[in-house]
């Protein structure tokens, strides 16, 4: 296969199978929307280095091209555009004939969450600091239930969030910090940008993160973290300060200062949780 195609003007990278670990480990109850720490293996794909600008847009569905701005990355697709525009490029006879030796059913689409990290990880994708990427997955709270191969997350989220998706949000300052996001998508953002990639189809059913955690295991470890961080500290202070007598009349006050302080502790620190790796889930 070749390194680099084009189709319908549009160029795309290619990107090798990866493997992608996405989360924290951090331990923190701050941290808990990035956990479970898991691996995906990507398989091969290819994508637009750049956003989408609105002269490429215009060229694929035959429109005329704006006069201004027409380099520039689109800020005016939605993600329903984005599909639109898919579509029309797979319906091309380009898309067929550039296919048709490949392996697979092949789709054009926005990127996963780790696609675009196994592409960041390659230096091959461009996007400047302050903007937001539209991404094929489904908005969610935490990592249960994402898929460990690349494919889009599906929505399975009901309330508002049902008519949003997720995408990754560039520090204005620094390229290197992302966070994740949401936006509508049917409503055109200012800063939000998006691009397609040309990625294989995966069949079958997916590995996903598990649902379910060792609840007994977080607390036995938050009840041995709380007693060693917060309340041992609040009854040992008073005695080292000689006032050991408080420590008996006003044991109260005492174990609720350190259940605070051992809650404050589990805010920043706990011990790392453990990597999710692809071949530990059956």
């Amino acid at each position: 296969m070749l390194v680099t195609v084009e189709l319908n003007g549009l160029g795309f990278e290619r990107i090798d199978d990866s493997s992608v670990i996405l989360g924290t480990r951090k331990g923190g109850w701050v941290y808990a929307g990035q956990r479970p720490c898991y691996e995906t293996l990507v398989p091969a794909f290819y994508v637009m280095p750049n956003p989408l600008t609105p002269a490429e847009v215009a060229r694929v569905m035959g429109t005329p091209v704006p006069e201004s701005n027409a380099e520039l990355p689109m800020e005016g697709l939605t993600s329903l555009d984005v599909s639109e525009l898919a579509e029309h490029l797979m319906k091309s006879s380009a898309f067929g004939e550039l296919t048709s030796s490949w392996e697979g059913t092949w789709e054009l689409r926005p990127l996963t969450q780790s696609e675009w990290r196994a592409a960041v990880n390659r230096n091959v994708l461009n996007l400047a600091p302050g903007l937001t990427e539209r991404l094929a997955d489904a908005p969610a709270s935490n990592h249960h239930g994402a898929m460990m191969d690349g494919r889009p997350r599906p929505n399975e989220i009901l309330g508002p969030a049902a008519n949003h998706m997720a995408a990754i949000a560039v520090h204005p300052k620094n390229m290197d910090i992302t966070a994740m996001t949401s936006v509508p998508h049917d409503r055109p953002l200012p800063n939000v940008v998006a691009r397609l990639a040309l990625t294989p189809v995966r069949v079958g059913t997916p590995k996903r993160v598990p649902n379910t955690t060792d609840r007994w295991a977080n607390l036995r470890s938050e009840v041995l973290w709380t007693t060693v961080l917060g309340i041992v500290p609040s009854f040992l202070i008073p005695v080292l300060r000689g006032m050991g007598d408080y420590a008996a009349s006003g044991w109260v006050n005492l174990l609720f200062g350190g259940l605070c302080a051992g809650f404050l502790t589990g805010a920043i620190w706990r011990p790392k949780r453990p990597l999710l790796r692809y071949n530990d889930v059956s």
